[in-house]
């Protein structure tokens, strides 16, 4: 048959290539395990030691430790292993992470009400503390205090007693009651004084002299005058002056000298100023009694005192306890006279010393013009009349005599 022309039949079957098979990557999976095998021993096994070291090695006893010790092995398995603690891990959230907190559980309405309502009673108790400091500046007590110092000699227990007393009323202008002070004493130990000084200087506060009413007993109300038109008169002039205070919102003053003089018809009207069932106007009012009744009960307190070495001044802590001892006599001796003392806050003045009567004499002679000079000042108190007890000295008139003795120099 001819080369050129194709072979009808099929050619006889040659040999046919090895297609695509598994085997190869199968192959090369293998290797690659062993050889991260191999790799892997080489890293556990020490340098200069091939893989079969392993393999042909004896096997050590368990029992012996992995490095050298001076310890047996019968040491060795008496010991207890210790127990490592497992360190409690800190759990770091990253910064940018949102902390998510419980709702908040609903609040009462009236929590909130309670919260404005401690509000509301804290402005007010504030307010009231400033109200009470701008009336207390308002009648200058601290200036009133210092003028009475200076110019009242000997009575240092009834001053402080005085001003104690008129700061704790004038603290507020709101009052249940009226505040009423009497004024006790012997003849010339400056009651009158006191009540003309008290009177200067609350005209001079309250800028109003219609606000300060002075009452003398035996000017307004003199022994043939009947008795009911001084109540009267006395009621109308009150009525007046508190009600006029009241518009104005300040305490008046109402200073009565002389009440031992006034006839009881009086001293029960006055009494019945103080009545809780009187206007809220009559409450807020300041009387000034000033009165000689007790000045013999003082007389004799103080020379009992002096001829026992006692404390004369009615300061420290024996001078309180003779304070309120004399006050208490005082105020049953009072009442059984009338029930209007029994409402009264009693301040005594005692008995004046010759060293008081010389300042008197000093000061009188000042305000006249005259040089204080002391050798003259004691030279006209030694015409006075004294009680002579146990080294001491009291002017039996106090300074009543000052005024007439320098108006004859």
């Amino acid at each position: 048959m001819d080369r050129g022309q194709p072979s009808p039949e099929p050619a006889a079957a040659a040999p046919a290539a090895p297609g695509p098979s598994v085997i190869a990557p199968l192959r090369a999976v293998v290797r690659l395990r062993r050889r991260v095998c191999l790799l892997r021993k080489r890293r556990l096994l020490p340098p200069g030691v091939g893989p079969d070291f392993q393999a042909l090695a004896p096997r050590a006893d368990a029992d012996l430790p992995r490095f050298f010790t001076f310890d047996g092995p019968a040491e060795l398995s008496s010991r207890t292993p210790r127990k490592r603690r497992r360190r409690s891990r800190v759990v770091l959230y990253p910064e940018t992470s949102r902390k998510y907190r419980p709702r908040a559980e609903q609040r009462s309405r009236a929590q909130h009400c309670l919260l404005l309502l401690v509000a509301i009673v804290g402005f007010q108790v504030l307010n009231a503390i400033e109200n009470l400091d701008d009336n207390a500046q308002r009648y200058d007590l601290d200036g009133l205090e210092k003028v009475l110092q200076r110019a009242v000699f000997g009575q240092p227990a009834a001053i402080g007693r005085i001003m104690a007393l008129l700061r704790d009323y004038l603290a507020t202008h709101v009052h249940s009651r009226p505040l009423l002070l009497a004024l006790h004493g012997p003849s010339g130990v400056g009651k009158s004084h006191v009540g003309r000084l008290l009177a200067r200087h609350f005209r001079a506060v309250l800028e109003d002299g219609a606000l300060v009413l002075q009452y003398d007993a035996r000017h307004h109300c003199p022994e043939p005058r009947a008795a009911q038109d001084c109540r009267e008169e006395l009621a109308r002039r009150v009525a007046d002056v508190v009600a006029q205070a009241e518009e104005e919102e300040k305490t008046p003053l109402l200073v009565l000298d002389e009440v031992e003089l006034l006839p009881p018809a009086v001293l029960d009207e006055l009494h019945g100023f103080l009545q809780p069932q009187r206007s809220h106007h009559f409450r807020n009012a300041i009387y000034v009694l000033l009165s000689g009744a007790g000045g013999a009960e003082i007389t004799r307190f103080v020379l009992q005192n002096a001829s026992r070495a006692l404390p004369l001044r009615l300061d420290g802590a024996h001078g309180a306890r003779a304070e309120e001892e004399l006050s208490t006599g005082l105020r049953a001796l009072l009442v059984r006279e009338h029930p209007l003392w029994q409402a009264a806050a009693i301040v005594p003045f005692l008995l004046l010393d010759k060293r008081d009567v010389v300042n008197c004499f000093r000061d009188e002679m000042a305000g006249e013009g005259f040089f204080p000079e002391q050798a003259r000042a004691e030279l006209l108190a030694a015409q006075l009349n004294y009680y002579r007890v146990a080294g001491h000295e009291f002017a039996v008139t106090g300074c009543k005599q000052v005024v007439a003795k320098v108006n004859l120099l």
